[in-house]
């Protein structure tokens, strides 16, 4: 295709800031409007999709504190075994959801679940027992396991490597403005709605959650556009759709192949795998301060003394949310704008250090801690360093299948961490005062630091292992290094491109610096 000529000065700061907040620059016009379709049309939809998964979670652990803790009896660790129950359901449904998306149409697949999901959370407000209230859970992480790592994949499979950070943190950061429209709205319900038609607050709250998630289904079905190579989104001319497969990196002829040996081999015989899923449990164990909800928890303790209102139990954590979205964003911005991650990784395990000390040290005042709590929400850092790195990293070899099932993976072993991370190290019943929890997070600190590096390792093996697609993760003004006999020269993004064409046979191996 024929450049449409420039799209703006490449000089203006406008031009510089939309490239500095939406990712590398778009070469033409179709392009540049091609983009905005996706993201207006993908993005919106996953957004609010997971916008509303948090919203539904969220609900739960809001509805704990105002009344269902005591309308169904429940005690010790019961919260911590319910929470585990999600995960359990959650960890089991990953791999399936991840296979099941390269037979079935996500426009199909992702608006189903959601409609069970909203049915599985207004039935909530049924449950008499805690029995009831475990199975309800489990069917609901069952389901919701199709949203995180598939849309993680749409994004990989429709976005070049240069974009996928940012799309990333704004996804993730949707489902954390859903956690914190959660305690606004327990609030407003709680005030407003308790007793009315004979039922308390807390069931309100299930049932208008899941009313409100249905629409979302519809938009689903009608406008999500699957994947680019089998794509018949109306919204997409046919040089659109040959556009989107032309600017990412080469895909393989088999490339969703789910023959399970073929399946199993390609998977298993690489070490991303192993790799990847390792660092996945760590970033994850990495932000059980906040998973674990230990503010909540802490400030539901102290309001029994009458420290704090249930008003101030249900907002006041929204602060971790956002912070947690500022940071997320913050840390996606900067991997885009340079290509580096490791700094990011970093950053991460040094802000959740000051977190973890001043935790431990009984004697902090309760202004250090609550800013401890608050502070604890920039370890939503790792959001776009993890799934934003391994996307990047899987995308390269052109295997949808494979990357599906390695990121369904690390999801999974991720979860898999939080059926019995927060019963032995969070029990709600410790609270407020977690210290095996907090002797456990300086451990997570340092692996999670020394992996930074074995990531590293993997992401430079395989830019030396696919050059080709390891060329679409360059930056315009960053430098490829590429190493011909002893010899290393600086080449520019257009000489790789050049490559990719063919018109570049003496560069032998090329990796991005990261």
């Amino acid at each position: 295709m024929e450049s449409a000529g420039p799209i703006e000065s490449k000089h203006s700061f406008a031009h510089r800031l939309k490239v500095l907040i939406l990712g590398d620059e778009a070469k033409t016009k179709e392009e540049r409007w091609l983009v905005q379709k996706l993201d207006f049309f993908i993005l919106t939809y996953c957004c609010l999709s997971f916008f509303f998964n948090y919203l539904d979670r969220s609900a739960f652990a809001n509805a704990y504190v105002a009344g269902l803790q005591e309308a169904l009896s429940l005690s010790g660790n019961q919260y911590n075994i319910l929470l585990s129950m999600t995960t359990a359901g959650y960890v089991i449904g990953q791999i399936p959801h991840g296979i099941a998306i390269q037979k079935i149409a996500p426009r199909i697949w992702f608006p189903s679940m959601v409609i069970i999901w909203a049915g599985l959370t207004a039935s909530s407000a049924a449950c008499k027992t805690y029995e009831q209230l475990c199975a309800v859970r489990f069917l609901m992480g069952l389901i919701e396991a199709s949203t995180y790592c598939g849309t993680i994949y749409c994004i990989g499979s429709w976005y070049k490597p240069r974009e996928i950070a940012k799309r990333t943190a704004i996804f993730t950061a949707s489902g954390q403005a859903g956690s914190m429209f959660a305690g606004i709205m327990m609030t407003a319900i709680y005030k407003g709605m308790s007793g009315y038609a004979g039922l308390e607050g807390w069931q309100w709250v299930f049932i208008i959650c899941g009313i409100i998630t249905c629409p979302i289904a519809i938009m689903g079905f009608l406008y999500f556009p699957d994947i680019p190579e089998t794509t018949k989104a109306r919204w997409l001319s046919e040089s659109e759709k040959r556009l989107a497969l032309d600017r990412l990196p080469p895909k393989k002829a088999d490339g969703h192949n789910i023959n399970p040996w073929s399946l199993a081999k390609r998977v298993f015989g690489s070490p991303a795998f192993y790799i990847l899923c390792l660092f996945a449990t760590v970033c994850s164990a990495l932000e059980a301060f906040c998973v674990q909800n230990l503010y909540l928890l802490w400030l539901k303790y102290y309001s029994k003394a009458g420290y704090f209102t249930q008003t101030q139990v249900n907002t006041y954590p929204l602060g971790i949310q956002a912070m947690g979205i500022v940071s997320n964003l913050m840390a996606a911005v900067y991997i885009d704008a340079t290509g580096r991650r490791v700094p990011m990784g970093i950053l991460a395990c040094a802000l959740q250090l000051v977190v973890t000390t001043i935790l431990f040290i009984r004697s902090s005042p309760w202004a250090a801690i609550m800013f401890a709590f608050y502070l604890a929400g920039t370890s939503y850092i790792v959001n776009p360093l993890l799934f934003g790195w391994a996307n990047i990293i899987c995308q390269r070899d052109g295997d949808d299948a494979r990357r599906s099932v390695i990121l369904t993976s690390m999801n999974a072993f991720a979860q898999i961490l939080y059926t019995w991370w927060g019963i032995v190290l969070f029990p709600a019943n410790e609270a407020p005062y977690w210290r095996n929890g907090y002797i456990g997070m300086v451990v997570v600190i340092a692996v999670m630091f020394s992996l930074l590096w074995v990531v590293l390792w993997l992401d430079r093996r395989t830019a030396l292992q696919y050059p080709e697609a390891a060329f679409f993760d360059a930056p315009e003004t960053v430098q490829l290094a590429a190493i011909k006999g002893d010899m290393v020269v600086d080449v520019t993004k257009n000489d790789a491109e050049s490559k990719v064409e063919g018109k570049a046979n003496d560069i032998t191996t090329v990796a991005s610096l990261k």
